[in-house]
């Protein structure tokens, strides 16, 4: 169809933000960050270089993730440690802080609970911001590489990316079979992958990760989670993934525990409040 006569106008119209934030719940990030401060660790998991492993974190106790001896990135799935059905809910964080989450920001869990799982209390890649080509880090953008679309570019079937690693690592933590564990896994927070869309084409991409040995991204708790996190296939995801070409390392996950009282004043958030009567 041709331009219409206006499409300049059109174009030129201002953007509106779908959900402004304003009536949120604020975290109180200096009684976090004043409760990290005597905080003690109390576990330490090696996510082995394309695998996955998984870890539990009691509400109200930190987790740090860490890149140990490369660049590295990874994919994280959270879900409520009591109940699979509540999980991470990438596209509602998206729509809530944007294409990448930093400090303050908070990871939501799905319909019908949606409330804070996670809030981000220190990031030591928080330096990075925008660059000229609209990437970022710690996206919620991407889903997570998967033996299926690879299956569709490629023709062949590759085990090791983090939608495999993610399911035998639930599988493994929960007992339950992998057909069934693989339907929990979820659209992921891509720790320290550095991504975006291009201006072009509106294509995802990936740059190489900007994340150094010692880097890390720190969350409180809000409610009691399990954590799965997988060391993707693409090490620093400069080149490619799902495969074995990229030079991968591990990374760390620790959770620290607060003093006693370090905490006095904050309730783990409640479900959501809406009725769930859909006007019937």
């Amino acid at each position: 169809m041709p331009e219409p006569k206006d499409a300049a106008a059109r174009r030129d119209v201002p953007p509106v933000i779908c959900y402004p934030v304003e009536t949120l719940p604020q975290p109180d990030l200096p009684l976090y960050q004043a409760a990290r401060a005597g905080a003690r660790l109390v576990e330490t998991v090696t996510v082995a270089p394309r695998d996955a492993a998984t870890i539990t974190v009691p509400g109200g106790c930190f987790l740090r993730m860490s890149s140990v001896d490369g660049p590295q990135v990874g994919d994280l799935n959270l879900f409520a440690a009591d109940d699979l059905s509540e999980r991470f809910y990438s596209g509602k964080t998206r729509a809530l802080h944007g294409t990448h989450i930093t400090t303050g920001d908070r990871m939501w869990s799905s319909f019908p609970h949606l409330r804070p799982m996670a809030t981000v209390v220190e990031d030591t890649l928080g330096w990075y911001g925008m660059d000229q080509f609209g990437g970022s880090v710690h996206d919620v953008i991407g889903t997570r590489c998967d033996p299926y679309t690879g299956r569709l570019l490629s023709g062949d079937d590759y085990h090791y990316c983090c939608h495999s690693n993610l399911t035998r690592a639930l599988a493994t933590h929960t007992g339950l079979p992998l057909a069934e564990a693989e339907m929990h896994v979820h659209d992921v927070m891509n720790l320290f992958m550095c991504t975006g869309f291009t201006r072009d084409t509106g294509q995802y991409f990936m740059k190489g990760s900007p994340v150094r040995p010692g880097d890390y991204l720190e969350l409180f708790a809000e409610i009691d989670l399990l954590a799965v996190l997988s060391a993707c296939p693409g090490g620093d995801c400069s080149t490619v993934h799902s495969s074995d070409d990229a030079a991968c390392h591990p990374l760390l996950m620790q959770v620290f525990v607060p003093a006693d009282g370090a905490l006095d004043g904050w309730v783990p958030p409640a479900r959501n409040a809406y009725s769930r009567t859909h006007g019937v």
